[in-house]
């Protein structure tokens, strides 16, 4: 795990990708897949929050890879196209979340704008969910296998800045 103070990770919404930064040089990158909304903080907008945050809470921990959570609670269900097929339009947080929280008043962080209170996460996603294009619903998925290698590489205060 590295070090929260040092480590950043950096997400660039245009370019749909993520890259965690320590010691001054890139220790792990990944495309995304952002909010098919576009970037925004409104509550209830569906978007991708913009600026900066940080790593509040981490779950899944020892999770098999394809958990499902609701709530941030796994539900006992592994990921499987028949499940998607059964619940086809359900969204699928799986393996892994980073639980967000913005840092900036006013923009990412209190009333109409609060990224914790959003529930805006960096979450596993089904393996036939396209990377590299946005299609979330305000969350940054990555594929379960990112979200596994990231979530051991990072700590809790971990800095988050996500741009355009």
């Amino acid at each position: 795990m590295t070090n929260a103070g040092e480590a950043a990770i950096d997400i660039d919404i245009g370019r749909q990708r993520l890259e965690l930064r320590a010691g001054g040089r890139v220790v792990f990158a990944c495309p995304v897949s952002t909010a098919a909304n576009g970037p925004g903080e409104r509550v209830d907008s569906e978007c991708t929050p913009r600026g900066e945050h940080l790593v509040a809470e981490k779950i899944g921990a020892g999770s098999a890879p394809g958990t499902v959570f609701v709530g941030r609670q796994p539900t006992g269900e592994r990921y499987t196209p028949a499940l998607r097929a059964a619940a086809p339009g359900r969204d699928f947080i799986l393996t892994r979340i980073l639980w967000l929280e913005g840092c900036e008043p006013g923009r990412n962080r209190g009333a109409g704008v609060d990224s914790r209170a959003r529930y805006i996460y960096l979450h596993g996603a089904p393996d036939d969910v396209p990377m590299g294009v946005p299609g979330s619903r305000g969350c940054v998925r990555l594929r379960n296998d990112d979200i596994i290698r990231l979530f051991d590489l990072v700590s809790v205060g971990t800095r988050v800045r996500i741009h355009e």
